[in-house]
């Protein structure tokens, strides 16, 4: 079957008392929680030819198909998909057991309205980060390792620059800070470009200077000593693909000039060659540093600026985007799991508002070693961030508290009593250091 998820957060509730079952549908419906309510397992199983739920919170005692039954089925269809189980007294044992085998949580009965609607509120909140994360997968299919993941509206604008211009026949120059994902920039505008030809990576800042022409523009037999056989550069290799110059900011200034030619006339000469060789490639240019500035200072050829700087795309560092971080830590930690061998790791919601808090100053490289370090179980080595050492103590600290509030309130969807719980405060509390920092 194929699973095509709803934009809506819909739910399926399994309960075979009808009174229970009333209940429960009014509680998720007040709380605007879109709830479809069966009687058995076999509706709710027949229901899923139609429509996908975001979550199924169902009683483990059902009349023919049990619970777990029910929970076993599911797991086969969609492993990702959250299941609540609601169980009676006698049954939180085994109910225990079932989340080691794939259970989101479980409610025991009886359980209040706002015991439900908590529970079904993180669950649907889990499946949205999984939701969001086949969607945009599937938007950059083919774009690389790590497609551009992120819905804040930098990288939404982001994604909409790479899709116009990817098959448009331009040179790209690409500004952002180190592991920021200019390289993933780069290869999503290859992989969609329609260029049969390969992408050709080159860390400009990682080249010696004795060799950065060779390695470029290639050399011919006998061209300097150690040179024995004809060699093809990079940017020749590149033909037909699109070449990728990685802190070119680096690139000496000599080495600069020639490549200005090269951009130019789209030929390249070989050292120690007197034949042009035509090549045909995109160059995707990237720098952490400000080219026009750099120019300004003489560090930086300022022809060779103009020209790359034809259309140039800025990558937004990671600390602009919080709301991105759970997008990106459930991918890494996903892939991370997935190429360790090891079971999916669960996270706390403590654990999510710290993350997003973090300034990330290696940016989505940094997140990628912290996903990774937390798929093997191991602490997440984070320092807390510091404060502005210029503020007073009063000042830092208030900083600190508006910060930490202001996330917990967008982790909580504005739940001042959810907030409350993610802070460990008394929602009173909350209130009134609301009405404070305003």
């Amino acid at each position: 079957m194929t699973m095509n998820e709803p934009r809506r957060a819909r739910v399926f509730l399994v309960e075979d008392d009808p009174i229970v079952r009333r209940g429960s549908e009014q509680a998720l419906a007040l709380a605007q929680i879109d709830v479809l309510a069966f009687g058995d397992a076999e509706s709710a199983l027949a229901a899923l030819a139609q429509e996908q739920p975001w979550a199924v919170v169902t009683d483990v005692k059902l009349p023919r198909m049990g619970g777990l039954e029910l929970l076993a089925e599911l797991r086969k269809r969609d492993r990702e998909l959250p299941v609540i189980l609601a169980t009676g007294h006698g049954d939180v044992t085994m109910a225990v057991e079932a989340m080691r085998e794939g259970a989101y949580d479980f409610i025991e009965k009886p359980f209040s309205s706002e015991r439900l609607v908590d529970t079904v509120r993180r669950a649907t909140e889990r499946r949205a980060l999984v939701v969001e994360n086949r969607h945009l997968r599937e938007q950059l299919r083919g774009a690389g390792d790590m497609p551009l993941i992120g819905q804040s509206p930098p990288m939404q604008e982001l994604r909409r620059q790479v899709a116009a211009l990817a098959p448009a026949a331009v040179d790209v120059l690409l500004r952002g800070e180190t592991g920021s994902g200019k390289e993933v920039v780069a290869r999503a505008l290859h992989a969609m470009s329609g260029r049969a030809g390969p992408f050709v990576a080159v860390n400009c800042g990682a080249l010696p200077e004795n060799i950065v022409e060779s390695e470029l523009f290639g050399h011919e037999a006998g061209a300097f000593t150690g040179a024995t056989k004809r060699r093809v550069g990079r940017v020749e290799y590149a033909h037909h693909g699109t070449l990728f110059l990685d802190e070119i900011e680096s690139m000496p200034l000599a080495t600069q000039v020639k490549l200005l030619r090269v951009l130019q006339d789209r030929r390249v000469e070989r050292l120690g060659g007197n034949q042009q060789v035509a090549v045909d490639c995109r160059v995707v240019a990237a720098a952490k540093d400000d080219l026009k500035e750099l120019a300004a200072q003489g560090r930086f050829r300022p022809d060779l600026y103009y020209r790359l700087n034809v259309v140039s795309l800025a990558i937004p560092p990671l600390r602009e985007r919080p709301g991105d971080v759970p997008l990106l830590m459930a991918h890494f930690v996903r892939e991370a799991a997935q190429r360790f061998g090891k079971p999916p790791v669960e996270w706390s919601d403590r654990d999510m508002l710290r993350w997003q808090q973090y300034g990330w100053p290696g940016n989505v490289r940094e997140l990628r070693n912290v996903a990774e370090r937390v798929a093997l179980g191991l602490p997440d080595g984070l320092e807390p961030v510091a404060a502005d050492p210029g503020s007073t103590l009063p000042q830092r600290l208030e900083a600190v508290e508006r910060s930490l509030i202001r996330d917990a309130m967008a982790v909580a969807h504005d739940n001042v009593a959810r907030a409350a719980e993610l802070l460990g405060i008394p929602k009173k509390t909350l209130y009134d250091k609301l009405g404070r920092l305003k």
